[in-house]
């Protein structure tokens, strides 16, 4: 990954609905989401969620797919590891072992 997908990702979610929509989608893997259910649960008009989603898709953190009428929205994971695994490259000046504690968390997740 490079920095400005890393910039453009970080950015997608430091807005607070977009980082509520990514836990979200995260919450309801692998099945996804379709985009009208995401804003009901959260409570947001139709037309603002698909902004925030196009966003999201842009940045590389959500992934989209027709099914008939609907488009189903999931977290994309693997933006998402290369997102962490960019954040975490070089750690602690090349002393792997002081992130060990820090992948050992992450790892049952993945």
């Amino acid at each position: 990954m490079e920095s400005e997908s890393a910039i453009s990702a970080l950015s997608a979610l430091a807005q607070a609905t977009r980082l509520d929509v990514f836990r979200l989608l995260v919450r309801h893997e692998p099945s996804g989401m379709a985009a009208g259910d995401i804003a009901r649960q959260l409570d947001v008009p139709q037309n603002t969620m698909s902004a925030h989603l196009g966003i999201l898709a842009r940045a590389g953190l959500v992934q989209s797919e027709r099914h008939s009428r609907s488009i189903i929205y999931r977290a994309d994971l693997d933006g998402l590891r290369g997102l962490m695994l960019f954040l975490l490259k070089d750690c602690c000046g090349g002393n792997a072992e002081l992130c060990a504690p820090l992948v050992a968390e992450l790892a049952p997740c993945c």
